[in-house]
Parts: C-alpha cells; structure tokens; sequence
C-alpha cells in the first residue's frame, strides 16, 4: 500500500520528495496541440474535445438561466445552510486583506505610494470528475468579487449527460456568476486563453485541476495571459510526534488520498509507535472509505517515514514544499517560524486540513507539485494589480534631483538624466 522509510539517509532525501508526474515533454506536447486545435477551431474543437474527454455531446456550452435555478432545488437545506457558513468565513478573511497603503514622503517633497485596481476579466476554473469542488466556486468567486472584478466566468466540466453538478451551480449563483461554460480540462483554459466564439477571452485564469490543467495554465503564459498558481494534484504532509493522535493523521492522510489518484501523501513521525499505530489506522480507515479505490491507488505513490526529530521533519518537509503541512505536535506554533515553504499549514490535533478546504476562511487553491518554495496561494492580492504612484514638487525635485542625474550619468542614459536637468534648470531660471 506504501512505502516504508525508517531513519533515511539525508543522500536518499531527494529522491523521497519527488512527485509522481508525467514525462513533461509529451505533457507539454498533448497540451500543445489541445491549444492549437482551440485557437484554430473554436468551439467546435471544443464539442470535438468535450466528446472525446468528457463523454459528453453539447450543443451550446453556456449554462442556461433555467439550468441554474433548477439546480438550487436539488440542492439540500443543510448543504445551502453549510454553503453560506463557508461563504460567510471566506469573505470575512479575504476583506480583511484590504490594505490601505497611505503616501509614503520618502524625503521632504518625495511622496509615493499605492492604489488597488481590480483584474477586469477572470476565469474560473472548477474541477469536475469523480468529487465536483464546489469549494472551489468559494474560494475563487468570492475575494473575485471583494476585489470587484468586472467580469466573471467559470469554466466546469459536464458530465456525459451535458449537466453540471447542482452544487457547482447553485454556489456560483450564491457568488453572483452568471456566466457558466461546460467545459473542462485544458481545453477549458484554451478557451479563457484564447476566446471563442462562445467563451471570451479573459486577462487571467484561476482554479486548481490535474496536470493537463496545470500544463495548460503554464502554456497559457506564453500567451500573455496571467495565472494564479501551478495547483495541480493534492498533497499533504503530516509530522507527528508523540502526542499526536493516529487515528487523526490517519484520516487527514486518507483525506488527500482520496481527492485523487495522482494525489500524494507523506506522513512523517518521530515516535516509533505512533508511526506504527498510524500504518494501521490507515489500513483499518482506508476499507470504511466510498472512495477506497482512488484512495488506495494514491496511497501506491505515498510515503511513511520515521525521523528522530521534528527539526529534521521540518527539514524534510521544506525540501518537499507540500500543499498542505499539518503540525500534530506539541506546542505546533512554536514551529511556526521553522517552516520556510507550505502551501498552507495546520497547527495542532484539532486543526484537521479538511477545515481549511471548506470553511475555516483561508483559500484552498494553493501550490504544487513543489512551488510553494517560490508561490503563495491565491489571495485577495491575486485578483488586483497593484500600481505605483509618485508625485514630486519643485522642492522634492531640488532635494532627489542630482542623486538621478548622477546615477543616469554613470549608467550612460544621458535622456534620463536629461529628464532631470532640464526642469532643475527651468527652477534655477525662476520659468
């Protein structure tokens, strides 16, 4: 079921931390070509696609008005109740990440500073398959809407009957999407790309999905189109120390694993008996599971390792960068300050990672695959584009004036330092 480590060679480490990815080069190339055939032919590559991937004959891609209010009765009181809870936590915790940034007077007459603008157009990404993440619709539509976007669409896939998940869609009417395309994978991001005759072109895409997606995001780029993150399969790291409880680490594990089975899961003990007692809650966990098989096939790809201290647990798990790092330690926030690169993090044995997923107001799309050393998760930041303002008086320009003519001058940009004089000169004539 998975592979057993016990006190690893730092040597081996490297070799510990990979993922379980495609050959990059005939990922790139299958991504390529779903690009070319969208850029080339539209929507109709899109239905030829649709057909081929998602089983499913369309002929429009749009969400009708009546598809989504029919979608809200099928969509139980409790599940609404929970929806709007979720909602509630996530809008409280990305408004208060509003910055007001205030003029900065760098020296006397020099003031700079910052303004918020919202990205006009956004597309939202929302997985489908075998778990629909209306978490998801969450998570992207509402710092999407705090920030005060223009324009949002949320791109989905069908299932092999054309419909959507009702959930999927009563979330993203709750958010206020009323543009919702059935259509998924990385022809879902060509089409936010590239525009089609149905699905506009939009100026930055958002979503996690499998590594068809994630290729696809990156490709995307090329095409000057902004991305929030490479967010791809699911993964978690769990350090456990002696106080930590198996049967907790057991479903947090198998709470990943069961996402998908590219998902990834290591599971890090510094106690020989609670790493024991760990292997056997998963084992016992893993056959109470509707999901047992995706779950098992993930569990192939994962690793159990027994460390001597949480020091070294934490070394690993910075080399490793996960998604998502539980802490079921003792005194886990004292640790805070030793981990250099996690998507998000999970302090103590009640902060189960599943909280975070759904409701506890942080944002679940995170990174990757090994970017969380160089990548935040998506954050209220990520639907704005920050712009720079200075203004200079004549005293200001009299006090900063010569500092940019001499450094002009000494890089050989004379036009720059020119800029400079020229208006020194008009205040030293009194023009």
């Amino acid at each position: 079921m998975n592979t057993i480590y016990k006190y690893p060679p730092r040597e081996i480490w490297k070799n510990l931390i990979s993922r379980n990815v495609l050959k990059q080069e005939n990922l790139k190339a299958a991504v390529q070509e779903i690009f070319d055939q969208v850029a080339e032919n539209g929507d109709c590559a899109l239905k030829q696609l649709t057909l081929k991937y998602d089983r499913a004959e369309l002929e429009t891609f749009l969400v009708s008005e009546s598809e989504i209010n029919a979608a809200e009765a099928l969509v139980s009181e409790k599940l609404k109740a929970a929806i709007a809870t979720a909602k509630a936590n996530i809008y409280t915790f990305h408004a208060a990440q509003k910055e007001d940034f205030g003029k900065i007077e760098t020296m006397p007459g020099v003031s700079c500073w910052r303004v918020s603008r919202a990205i006009a157009k956004v597309g939202l990404y929302i997985p489908g398959g075998s778990a629909p993440l209306f978490s998801t619709v969450l998570m992207l539509a509402v710092p999407a809407q705090i920030a005060g976007c223009r324009e949002v669409i949320l791109c989905t896939p069908p299932r092999a009957d054309g419909s959507i998940d009702p959930a999927v869609l009563f979330t993203a009417k709750l958010c206020g999407i009323s543009k919702i395309y059935k259509v998924g994978g990385a022809q879902a991001i060509a089409a936010m790309n590239f525009g089609t005759e149905s699905i506009p072109k939009v100026d930055k895409i958002f979503g996690p999905g499998n590594q068809y997606v994630t290729q696809a995001k990156m490709l995307a780029t090329d095409y000057n189109i902004a991305v929030d993150l490479p967010a791809g399969p699911s993964e978690v790291l769990v350090i456990a120390d002696r106080t930590a409880v198996p049967a907790f680490c057991a479903a947090d594990l198998l709470a990943q694993a069961e996402h998908g089975t590219d998902s990834q899961v290591i599971f890090i003990a510094v106690d020989e008996e609670i790493f024991t007692q760990t292997l056997n809650e998963v084992s016992l966990q893993l056959e109470m599971l509707p999901r047992r098989d995706i779950a098992a096939e993930a569990l192939e790809n994962s690793r159990f390792i027994l460390l001597d201290s949480v020091e070294s647990a934490l070394e690993f798990s910075n080399l490793y960068a996960p998604e998502h790092l539980i802490l079921s330690v003792e005194r886990a926030e004292d640790y805070l300050n030793d981990v250099a690169s996690a998507g998000s993090v999970f302090l103590g044995n009640y902060t189960p990672e599943s909280v975070g997923d759904y409701a506890s107001g942080t944002n679940h799309t995170l990174p990757t695959n090994g970017f969380a050393s160089s990548y935040s998760g998506v954050s209220l930041d990520s639907f704005v584009k920050k712009i720079t303002v200075q203004q200079i008086t004549v005293d200001g320009l009299q006090n900063i004036g010569q500092t940019v003519e001499i450094m002009a001058e000494a890089e050989g940009l004379s036009a720059h330092k020119n800029a400079v004089s020229i208006r020194l000169k008009m205040i030293k004539d009194g023009i």
